[in-house]
């Protein structure tokens, strides 16, 4: 059984930086794409991040590019999201998702509407106020 754990959520200042933590049980990660969601009180869940085993490249949702980034590290299970220069708009609930990925396929795009992630965690709260 898939079980998704993020950590790092946490009350920053605007213009500060965040690091979140998703470590994954259950499954082997190189088998696996990982993604950041992210959901806000009255919002729609938000892509954030993809990082795509399948097809060793990463992915991002346009409000983040440049600002965020995403890794993995397949022996430890665990997905990372960096975020630096954190605005009030980012705050939001953040999730890892997870879907069965193998084969190698490049250039297939990470988040599509035929591949949907089908595991995810409890998630953990970033806040950002002064």
């Amino acid at each position: 059984q898939v079980r998704l754990v993020e950590s790092g959520g946490d009350l920053v200042q605007p213009g500060g930086s965040l690091r979140l933590s998703c470590v994954a049980s259950g499954l082997t990660l190189d088998y696996f794409d990982i993604a950041w969601f992210r959901q806000a009180p009255g919002k729609e869940r938000e892509e954030v991040a993809c990082f795509s085993n399948s097809g060793r490249d990463t992915s991002y949702g346009n409000s983040v590019k440049g600002r965020f980034s995403i890794s993995a590290d397949n022996g430890k299970n665990t997905a990372y999201l960096q975020m630096n220069n954190l605005k009030p708009k980012y705050a939001a609930v953040y999730f890892c998702e997870t879907k069965y990925s193998p084969g190698y396929y490049p250039g297939r795009p990470c988040f599509s509407p035929d591949r949907q992630f089908d595991s995810w965690g409890q998630g953990t709260q970033v806040t950002v106020s002064s």
